[in-house]
């Protein structure tokens, strides 16, 4: 291949986005992610929620892929009750990403989830969630910080072996592992804040931080090696 790697990123499904003079449903994605992307090295296109047998498809025409931040991921998916504190569900989103990951993996598509991409990469898998946890938002839509700490050996620590505050806005975290996933850094709590799957011989890696939101950019510019 030559030229910057072409890196897809899943977008929200809004129903009533204002611009303008206008309020209509849209596919957005805050800015700062195909920045990340760019300044990374690759090429970034967006992908909003399509009908799931078009995953696999969409993924053939790119590099890498990245599963963007967003909304809790509906209990449902990993067998569990909706609990007080967890937000609305995205089906159409949820479908669509869930088909992306398996697409992703199937093919051996370089693959970065990011909050709840990572979510939902290790619902994917066979996971669960914990659907509330205090500490990781400190003010409503705020993104805060705190540290993170890679553990050795793993892919993370590769790209960054020291530890790290990265840039933070979640209330929900991995619970259960899924199958083949393992953890490769943590908060100071015992929050797994990344996850990476080495049986699967390719490049995945979910954090549950938000890189596009700070100035390293190690992490993209990993999946952009690795997409070309």
């Amino acid at each position: 291949m030559t030229g910057r790697p072409l890196i897809g990123v899943s977008t929200y499904l809004e129903t009533g986005a204002r611009w303008g003079v206008w309020e209509l449903e849209a596919a957005l994605l805050p800015a700062a992610y195909p920045r990340l992307v760019q300044r990374a090295g690759g090429l970034a296109a967006l992908l909003p929620p399509d009908a799931p047998e078009q995953a696999a498809a969409t993924v053939a025409r790119l590099d890498g892929l990245v599963i963007a931040g967003g909304p809790d991921v509906d209990p449902s998916r990993y067998g569990a009750e909706r609990g007080p504190r967890t937000g609305p569900p995205a089906p159409a989103r949820d479908a669509w990403e869930l088909a992306l990951i398996g697409a992703a993996l199937a093919a051996g598509t370089p693959l970065l989830g990011i909050c709840r991409g990572m979510q939902l990469l290790n619902v994917a898998l066979g996971g669960t969630l914990v659907q509330h946890l205090e500490g990781h938002a400190e003010m409503v839509g705020v993104f805060g910080g705190h540290p993170v700490k890679p553990v050795p050996g793993s892919l993370y620590a590769g790209i960054v072996p020291e530890e790290t505050t990265v840039p933070t806005y979640h209330h929900q975290a991995v619970d259960r592992l899924g199958t083949g996933l393992v953890p490769s850094a943590y908060a100071a709590d015992g929050t797994v804040e990344a996850v990476e799957l080495p049986a699967q011989g390719g490049w995945v890696l979910g954090v549950q931080w938000h890189p596009e939101m700070g100035e390293d950019l190690r992490v993209m510019r990993a999946l952009v090696a690795a997409a070309g």
